[in-house]
């Protein structure tokens, strides 16, 4: 308890899976924490769970963005911490992925990304010390195979930008990502559990643990490379995924 004790930090896509997990836990952990989502009613109700505040977010529109995050710094008093949690998931190859699905990916997933990092960092170098954590995936690693193309192209996306983040905002900001494998959210339940609720065996087969992971076991990643333990650390891509990368 306390790892984070006085950190101001926000948490897009705060509202469910990895966001609210992570937001929980870093409250648990001492920190002040903004939860943004796009669905306001429901970043609210995870504020009220926890005893934080909550803001509208769209990041894939740069004025919400903007707002936002000025809205979260003015509330806390400042921001030293952002989790890039927000994110949607397209499932299609290259033949069936039309040109709507393709760029509104991009602009959530990694446009969204950006945004976020461009509207936080002056508060963050107000701050004198900061810390980024992106989630991209382990597909931006290794794709699985085919399909998923606009997504495997976001995340992929969002580990070369913690890279280029990281260089231009050191020594006093680090900027992380965090790869996840399958992990049970509303957004992936129907892929990674079969019609019976059971695990999918397709999908537990591809990792060396044998299994999908859990938001907290990601939430407890994010929260390493946002305090101090990690300290000596930034830019880097770090799988948590049961396996996959290597199995």
């Amino acid at each position: 308890m306390g790892r984070l004790s006085g950190r101001k930090i926000l948490v897009t896509g705060g509202a469910s899976g990895i966001g609210r997990a992570t937001a929980r836990l870093f409250r648990q952990e001492g920190a002040d924490v903004a939860v943004l989502d796009r669905s306001d009613n429901a970043a609210k109700a995870v504020a009220d769970e926890i005893g934080a505040v909550a803001f509208a977010c769209d990041v894939a529109d740069p004025a919400s963005v903007s707002t936002a995050v000025a809205q979260a710094a003015a509330a806390m008093g400042g921001i030293d911490g952002v989790v890039n949690a927000a994110g949607i998931l397209s499932e299609t190859g290259i033949a069936d992925t039309s040109h709507a699905v393709f760029a509104q990916t991009l602009a959530v997933n990694l446009t969204g990304t950006f945004l976020v990092i461009q509207a936080a960092t002056p508060f963050l170098r107000a701050a004198g010390r900061g810390t980024i954590v992106n989630i991209a995936s382990g597909v931006g690693l290794m794709p699985t195979g085919p399909g998923s193309v606009a997504y495997v192209a976001s995340k992929a996306g969002v580990i070369g930008l913690t890279k280029s983040a990281a260089m231009e905002l050191a020594p006093a900001i680090r900027v992380n990502s965090v790869c996840p494998g399958a992990v049970e959210t509303a957004m992936t339940a129907a892929s990674i559990r079969t019609a019976d609720g059971a695990p999918n065996p397709a999908i537990a087969s591809r990792y060396a643990l044998g299994r999908h992971g859990q938001p907290e076991e990601l939430a407890a990643a994010i929260l390493f490379l946002t305090s101090d333990e990690s300290s000596f650390m930034t830019g880097i891509a770090l799988p948590v995924d049961g396996g996959r990368t290597f199995h």
